[in-house]
């Protein structure tokens, strides 16, 4: 239950216009709401059709007066009646009047002295058994709670006792930024007991014209409002909206939805809810909040009132699957310096109210609540992975795979985290198999880095190779891709006999440009010996595409700065060969393919290998590509 008040220190702003429509709002959005109309004085929330009474029940009045005759606190449910449905999502709207409307409303409102109440009947356990008696009537999701204007007895009540949050609705003039300052001051000194949270503040300017503001007045009333008030953020706008169907006080929200006047409404419904972690999607806003904060370095990963609030977050969403999926994956984005609340760290947070789970634990959790979507598995695979779990990480990304409909970055990740002994299950997946040839050849083109990615790439490209649909250029590129698999591995016959397919024997050298460098590569791990003819092809080539100017060189991938350097070498060309290893080391600054592995490795790698090929361009015969060494071999530092 999120109790919101809404208060204005002067009237003519619309507050309970305002209250009006977010209470129809959230009906229609299926929450379950409860309005109750504390502005005694002036009582207006059943002039609103909707909010209106069927039967002339008794309200706040009448059960404080009851309370003061028995004292005793009456049953609430007597002062509470629901409004018709609203909405097809199931929503509930209840009203809690000021009281009936009868000739001695006022002599009874007056009767009560409130100054007495509390200090001498228990008035403050009174409204708290009030509270508690409307979360067990009727449980709503939201109580917006129209409170008087200006400084009065019962305000303290509905802007410091009741809410959650209190919606401020001013005009931005002198006289209502004043009485203001010390109304809000109030509230953010109220002293409240654990375990309940400060008073969240929402300020909303109302009735503003909806005119040019060339001359920077509104700009410059925002700023002063914003830094006396200290508001941490803009606040929500609603203009002035000229319609005669204000005189018969239409709830926009529900009888002119497409309005402006009623999406601004809505953005004031999304700021109550972005706010209230009970609620599922102010839970799920919070998640994403804190996430952008973390990532942007605007909060730190150890701030008590985050942790605080995510694990309420997690204790109010426990059967929630995907809100348990989202704080787990937030979680797990967080350094292993944050990780170290789960273990009770000194350094951490001492109190277990601000303990979060570990995100497999969350995870887990998620699963088992009946939220299996291949997201969840992923971001387990992930740390699992991280957690040098490889074969849970594998199992976890095939469960990912079995799922349809899966956007094809997922696919990547999941193939990239699956074991080799598993790729042929992770090539044959629905998702897989129900890709195109294009993608299906893009995603094993993009697998060539751990010796299981490489393996997963093997498997997709020899399903391609047997797909009736492909063409015979899809099947040649395809037998490219997997020649270069097998050489990843050492296996150099494989690879050669691939690169000779259909009319190509293993002396034609008229292949594709880097085919030719494959099928070079291929056949010395193959024969043991260089065959110069493909190298040097492979430069001629390389020649004429690029040229020779050394400025047009130098803009070349590292990738093919090195096949360059390999192929020059192998041609007995020395000089050339040194330039280019030279420029490949210079270029690379990140992953990259290395012709010497047969696969993507960081940069440190990468220059490691170009340090070993150039000491087998200056005559070192025991350097050899690192792949016809051995599968094993081929991915360690010599």
């Amino acid at each position: 239950m999120y109790v919101t008040t809404f208060y204005s220190f002067k009237g003519g702003v619309g507050r309970s216009m305002a209250l009006a429509n977010a209470a129809v709002e959230l009906a229609k959005r299926g929450r379950r709401v409860l309005t109750v109309d504390f502005d005694l004085e002036a009582p207006g929330l059943d002039t609103f059709a909707v909010l209106r009474p069927r039967d002339d029940v008794p309200g706040i009045i009448d059960f404080v007066h009851e309370y003061l005759d028995s004292n005793r606190a009456p049953d609430a449910r007597r002062f509470l009646t629901r409004s018709p449905d609203i909405g097809e999502r199931g929503g509930e709207l209840w009203i809690m009047s000021s009281g009936a409307q009868q000739a001695s409303y006022a002599a009874d409102f007056n009767q009560i002295d409130w100054a007495e109440l509390y200090d001498k009947r228990d008035g403050y356990l009174l409204f708290e058994d009030l509270k508690a008696q409307w979360q067990q009537a009727i449980d709503p999701d939201y109580v917006l709670i129209d409170s008087r204007t200006g400084h009065t007895d019962t305000g303290g009540i509905c802007t410091r006792q009741l809410p959650d949050a209190v919606a401020i609705l001013f005009f931005p003039n002198e006289q209502n930024l004043r009485g203001l300052t010390k109304v809000v001051n109030d509230i953010r000194s109220e002293s409240r007991e654990p375990p309940r949270e400060p008073i969240e503040l929402h300020f909303i300017m109302s009735n503003i014209p909806d005119l040019d503001d060339e001359d920077e007045i509104l700009e410059n009333k925002i700023q002063q409002f914003r830094s006396q008030l200290a508001m941490s953020q803009e606040p929500r706008i609603v203009h002035r909206y000229d319609s005669l169907s204000l005189l018969n006080q239409a709830v926009f929200t529900l009888d002119r939805p497409k309005s402006r006047l009623a999406r601004e409404y809505c953005s004031v419904v999304d700021e109550l809810v972005g706010r209230n972690l009970e609620d599922r999607d102010g839970a799920l806003e919070y998640i994403e909040r804190t996430d952008r904060a973390w990532r942007s370095g605007r909060e730190t990963y150890e701030s008590p009132s985050t942790l605080k609030k995510l694990r309420r977050i997690q204790d109010a969403h426990s059967g929630d699957g995907e809100v348990l999926f989202k704080l787990g994956r937030l979680r797990g984005r967080q350094p292993r310096y944050a990780r170290s609340l789960d273990r009770g760290d000194a350094r951490a947070v001492a109190s277990p109210d601000h303990r979060v789970k570990p995100a497999a634990s969350l995870f887990d959790q998620a699963i088992e609540s009946g939220y299996d979507a291949p997201e969840v598995y992923l971001e387990r695979a992930r740390l699992r992975s991280r957690d040098n779990d490889p074969l849970g990480a594998g199992e976890d990304a095939l469960r990912a795979l079995r799922a349809n409909g899966v956007p094809l970055t997922l696919i990547w990740d999941a193939l990239s985290l699956v074991r080799s002994d598993r790729s042929e299950d992770a090539a044959s997946s629905p998702p897989v198999m129900a890709l195109g040839v294009d993608d299906r050849f893009s995603l094993a083109t993009g697998l060539q880095g751990s010796p299981d990615e490489i393996a997963v790439s093997k498997s997709i490209l020899e399903h391609i190779l047997g797909d009736p649909t492909a063409s015979e250029a899809d099947r040649a590129r395809a037998r490219g891709q997997l020649a270069r698999r097998f050489l990843a591995i050492g296996e150099c016959r494989e690879a050669a006999k691939l690169l000779r397919h259909a009319d190509h024997g293993i002396t034609d050298i008229d292949l594709a440009f880097e085919a030719l460098f494959d099928f070079g590569m291929a056949a010395w791990g193959a024969r043991g010996t260089i065959m110069p003819a493909p190298f040097a092809r492979f430069v001629e080539i390389y020649g004429d595409i690029f040229g020779s100017d050394p400025a047009l060189e130098s803009e070349q991938a590292p990738e093919y700065l090195l096949c360059m350097a390999v192929a020059c070498s192998a041609t007995g060309d020395t000089t050339a060969a040194t330039r280019f290893a030279t420029r490949a080391r210079e270029a690379v600054d990140d992953y990259e393919f290395s012709c010497w592995r047969y696969c993507e490795v960081p940069a440190n790698e990468f220059k490691e290998d170009v340090r070993e090929i150039q000491a087998w361009i200056d005559g070192d015969t025991t350097r050899v590509p690192r792949f016809m060494r051995g599968s094993s071999e081929a991915r360690t530092p010599a």
